[in-house]
């Protein structure tokens, strides 16, 4: 069977142009069984760069993802999700968002913001070490795990590493290992998960996130919801590496089974 894709992004995300149908007939031609739209809501998100404000237009996009599943509901189980920016001061937004939607099967939360900065961008680093910025980057997970249970996993935890301005050799698990551990029972013990996001394949890093060593921590604590996802925002990057990298890297780090989501809850699969 081939793993299913479960971190996706349409048009509905501000940082991506695909239609929702491209996203279901790349899904199709790689013999996918189901696949989970999972366009971007990063509330305050300030205007970037670029003008990306990342707030989706949660109605209208959950309207056009029933009329998906009803097109093709004899091709493909086709699932919605969302990609939820999550940061601790402002859990009363987030916790009043996920109160008024129920809709969704799947809920990535996810770390693009720290106190206003985004690691994508050069100033989140400046004027202190990578070690620094990069412990920032952690310990807010930290606080938010600590802070809520309303997403069923934890996207791309090791994500500002991406974008270190010396790359993936400013990392060294080591020097994060103790908060690592807390983010991770702490995850654990809420009963969510973590998810192999092989984005950072594409994106020119030797492995996918997490880290081999974060993966390795997590099923030695007992871990056991994990999901895969390509994070990709164009179709070419739909399922990458999946069959290669991410069945490997599961299997070798001792996972019999990977998850996808229906209604909130985990369905495991056998890899």
């Amino acid at each position: 069977m081939k793993l299913c894709d479960h971190h996706l992004h349409s048009e509905f995300s501000d940082d991506s142009e695909t239609e929702l149908t491209d996203i279901v007939e790349q899904a199709l031609h790689l013999g996918m069984s189901e696949i989970c739209i999972t366009d971007h809501h990063d509330i305050d998100y300030p205007k970037d760069e670029e003008g990306h404000t990342f707030l989706l237009d949660t109605d209208r996009y959950i309207s056009a993802v029933r009329k998906l599943q009803e097109q093709y509901k004899d091709k493909l189980t086709i699932r919605l999700g969302v990609e939820l920016g999550l940061m601790s001061h402002i859990a009363d937004k987030i916790i009043a968002y996920t109160d008024k939607y129920h809709d969704f099967d799947f809920i990535i939360g996810s770390s693009h913001l720290v106190y206003g900065k985004d690691p994508y961008y050069p100033a989140y680093y400046e004027g202190r070490s990578e070690k620094e910025a990069l412990l920032e980057y952690f310990e807010s997970i930290l606080a938010n795990v600590q802070t809520f249970d309303n997403y069923s996993i934890y996207g791309h935890l090791d994500y500002a590493v991406r974008y270190c301005p010396s790359g993936e050799a400013a990392f060294r698990f080591s020097d994060y290992a103790d908060v690592f551990e807390a983010i991770l029972k702490t995850i654990i013990e809420h009963g969510k998960g973590i998810e192999i996001n092989t984005g950072s394949l594409y994106k020119n890093m030797t492995y996918a996130h997490p880290h081999p060593s974060i993966l390795k921590l997590y099923k030695e604590l007992g871990g056991e919801i994990i999901t895969v996802g390509s994070d990709a925002h164009i179709p070419k990057y739909i399922g990458y590496d999946f069959e290669t990298y991410a069945r490997d890297i599961l299997t070798a780090t001792g996972f019999h089974y990977y998850c996808t989501f229906e209604q909130m809850k985990p369905v495991f699969h056998k890899l």
